[in-house]
């Protein structure tokens, strides 16, 4: 009798699914990075998930960054994925909100919310 378990089929059972919600977009990706012209830094900012909508960034309301994106402006931005931030993605993405926050742990700050306008190449859907 060979009790090696070379030659014999297993079956993978997968955990089952613990969260109380889908799958969002914040936990696929970590930071986002883009800039507006070659004369333009490049920005980076760690991705936020403070609303049930989507993602946003948080902007200090002296960043020259406010001076370059308008409410429903459309912009190519790196996403940068969780489990591999240097594979970076490049996705069509919509300035969805501008946010002034007067109060709490965000005041001096812009909420500035994004939309991803399209599919994900690796297959993960994108929520709308």
């Amino acid at each position: 009798m060979d009790n090696s378990g070379f030659g014999k089929r297993k079956t993978a059972t997968w955990p089952k699914e613990r969260r109380s919600s889908p799958r969002t977009l914040i936990d696929r990706y970590y930071s986002v990075q883009f800039s507006f012209s070659k004369k333009t830094p490049t920005y980076q900012f760690k991705l936020r998930d403070i609303s049930e909508n989507g993602l946003c960034i948080l902007v200090k309301e002296d960043s020259t960054v406010l001076d370059h994106v308008k409410v429903g402006e459309i912009i190519e931005m790196k996403f940068a994925p969780s489990e591999s931030p240097a594979r970076l993605k490049m996705l069509r993405t919509q300035i969805r909100h501008i946010t002034k926050s007067n109060e709490g742990r965000y005041r001096g700050h812009f909420l500035v919310g994004l939309l991803i306008l399209e599919s994900d190449p690796g297959g993960f859907p994108i929520e709308r």
